[in-house]
């Protein structure tokens, strides 16, 4: 069964060969990525994405990793850049095509609200006339009558109040009314239209409220009490990332908790045949854990703390493991065993 998944198609040419690259640099480490998470401080899950080509690497994994595994960084950033601004343009392209279709649904909803209404095919008030006023200008004169600079403005005494056109002008008696018959209709069609959506949305909005707040105030019911926190939850003692410490961290995955990379080191080690156990311990954690490199297929790992706590981690195909965490008060405090699959045993030195 290969090691690695198929690089997904969509790739760019650039980003791909980068991806190609991190996994010859860990194949030739021999490094799983259990042990590259613990060695680098990101975690299990960040480099399987990376180097299965679902996320571009930040620039301080890149540099965590030639560390790890003796890489010229100089070379190895250049490399990280290029393909930094390929990834870039790939989701420039992207963005730009899911632009263009919410720029087309939104003209299609538009289009709906835009028709004109039934009896006036024109869609427009007053068609024909200049500026779109009944009668050809405000105040309902038309384009002979503007020409006369004498009459502009001056009101025609009346016995009967005088009508206003669309725009407020006063107009003469015997003038067409300001809009048609079809108009009129649009426009209250229109108007229903907006008055019904809005309708629905108050309701909705209304319905959420009252859900989010469990009814009125008379008949709220208390809020259940929060759970207490889990023993995941980050101590503000504690520095940012690590979520434990000491007897919370019994039986926790050391990545997972944060207790890893930085915060660990090794404090005692042994060869079993080819392979090699380490016990770790994080001062910051107060605890330890065993991890086994350069196995094979069926290896396992132990760890025992002097109060007889113990766990164990196995070795599948990423030829390394490690096991969860024993609380212990100091470096001291563990021991690493290793069983192989050939039968050989072995122990880190007592401390």
């Amino acid at each position: 069964m290969p090691r690695w998944k198929a690089l997904p198609d969509e790739l760019d040419p650039q980003v791909r060969e980068f991806a190609s690259q991190l996994r010859r640099l860990v194949d030739r480490s021999g490094l799983g990525i259990a042990a590259l998470a613990d060695r680098t401080g990101y975690s299990k899950t960040s480099w399987e994405r990376y180097l299965n080509g679902r996320l571009l690497p930040p620039k301080g994994a890149i540099l965590a990793l030639a560390e790890v595994t003796g890489t010229h960084p100089v070379h190895l950033t250049t490399m990280w850049e290029l393909a930094e601004r390929a990834w870039s343009r790939s989701e420039m392209r992207h963005d730009m095509t899911m632009e263009q279709i919410r720029i087309s649904q939104a003209r299609e909803a538009l289009g709906e609200f835009g028709r004109p209404p039934a009896g006036d095919p024109a869609g427009r008030r007053g068609a024909g006339a200049p500026g779109g006023f009944p009668g050809g200008f405000p105040g309902g004169r038309d384009a002979a009558s503007a020409g006369h600079g004498a009459d502009v403005g001056r009101p025609r005494p009346s016995a009967v109040p005088q009508g206003r056109g669309p725009a407020g002008p006063e107009q003469p008696p015997g003038h067409a009314p300001a809009a048609s018959p079809g108009q009129a209709r649009g426009r209250r069609r229109a108007t229903l239209v907006v008055a019904g959506v809005v309708g629905v949305l108050l309701v909705a909005a209304t319905a959420v409220l009252l859900t989010g707040l469990g009814g009125d105030g008379d008949d709220a019911k208390p809020v259940a009490a929060s759970p207490s926190p889990s023993p995941s939850t980050s101590d503000p003692a504690l520095p940012a990332g690590v979520k434990c410490a000491a007897d919370d961290c019994a039986g926790q995955d050391p990545e997972d908790m944060g207790c890893g990379g930085e915060f660990a080191k090794t404090v005692a080690s042994a060869t079993v045949g080819t392979a090699l156990i380490e016990v770790r311990y994080s001062e910051t954690c107060g605890a330890a854990w065993g991890r086994i490199t350069q196995a094979s297929v069926g290896d396992t790992v132990q760890i025992t703390s002097g109060a007889g706590e113990g766990h164990s981690g196995s070795v599948d195909a990423s030829m390394d493991a490690y096991t969860p965490m024993v609380a212990v008060p100091d470096a001291a405090g563990a021991t690493a065993c290793a069983t192989l699959a050939n039968g050989e045993t072995g122990c880190t030195p007592a401390q």
